[in-house]
């Protein structure tokens, strides 16, 4: 799924995803609206009205179907990605977009949650860049989480230092130690 989104070669995808297809809810409402009008156009039609009138009310079915058909394949067609280095949005069908952000760039990210959203666990993440474009994953699994471990990822490309405090604070308990060995010894003043 994330050969489309150009990732670099020493680059780990740590997180993939795309949008619900109940994104398309509101493209199959208004192609069922256009259907409805043009069949009922169609056979509703008075006898007296122009041939032009009875194709431009006929057109709207085919139209009806080609919008929700055209949404969900640009929803299937739609990626995001969180690397080791960067998040990914690629989006388009005729034409394609791919939009990478460097963790190093990100300088705020943020999530929403609709109340629908909220029910059964959907929602928008998205990625604020400095200077650049910002990133968004709408409609993706588990928003809250995929935001965390970008935050998680940004502070650890900022902080270039391995290690945890704790790991730290052990290592300089160990120096302390030798120095004190050493000292005892008569090696150091």
């Amino acid at each position: 799924m994330t050969d489309d989104l150009l990732l670099h070669a020493d680059e780990d995808v740590l997180w993939e995803g795309s949008p619900r297809l109940s994104a398309a809810v509101g493209a199959v409402v208004g192609g069922l609206v256009l259907v409805a009008v043009g069949v009922g156009g169609v056979l509703f039609l008075p006898p007296e009205a122009s041939l032009l009138a009875r194709a431009v009310v006929a057109l709207l079915v085919p139209l009806g179907l080609a919008v929700p058909a055209y949404r969900v394949v640009e929803l299937r067609r739609t990626r995001f990605a969180v690397s080791d280095a960067a998040v990914y949005a690629r989006s388009g069908v005729l034409s394609v977009t791919v939009r990478r952000v460097g963790l190093e760039r990100v300088q705020n990210s943020a999530y929403s949650q609709s109340v629908t959203g909220s029910v059964f666990g959907y929602g928008t993440v998205t990625f604020e860049s400095a200077g650049g474009p910002s990133v968004t994953f709408f409609r993706i699994e588990t928003p809250r989480e995929v935001r965390a471990l970008v935050d998680r990822r940004v502070e650890q490309a900022r902080d270039p230092i391995p290690g945890t405090l704790e790991q730290w604070t052990a290592v300089l308990a160990e120096v302390r130690d030798l120095r004190a060995a050493v000292e005892h010894r008569g090696g150091v003043r």
